[in-house]
């Protein structure tokens, strides 16, 4: 259920069955060109911490932050083997988000349609006064 809340700045939109902090954390985590880097490597299977590093001119402790962010983001999700750490992409959080989107895509469409809608019929009527 969706909710129009009025604000000092303003109005926002609210959602009740939107996990909005889960929300934040997700598109935080996506926010970063590194993290997003390392999410496309993941979508292609798991692989080990240092595998993820090679790529980057970071060191792998910096290389480590980022993917604390993506675990808190609930992005990715970390196997321990021995002194091994294997990653995996993990697809919720993104679904979730996905879902957020096409939510509000729907709602701009429908009312860019409207707005083209009542734009050509004012040219209709236009149209109409000037041959009359």
């Amino acid at each position: 259920m969706i909710f129009l809340v009025a604000r000092r700045e303003g109005w926002y939109i609210f959602n009740r069955m939107v996990n909005y902090s889960t929300l934040d954390r997700t598109f935080g985590a996506l926010s970063d060109p590194t993290r997003r880097r390392i999410l496309e490597r993941l979508a292609g299977g798991q692989c080990r911490a240092g595998q993820l590093a090679a790529p980057f001119s970071m060191s792998l402790p910096a290389i480590s932050k980022h993917l604390r962010v993506l675990e808190n983001a609930g992005l990715v999700r970390r196997h321990r083997l021995g002194r091994e750490h294997r990653l995996e992409l993990t697809t919720g959080p993104l679904r979730d988000a996905l879902r957020w989107m096409e939510q509000y895509r729907r709602f701009w469409e429908g009312s860019l349609d409207a707005l083209a809608n009542y734009l050509e019929n004012e040219k209709n009527k236009k149209r109409k006064k000037g041959t009359e």
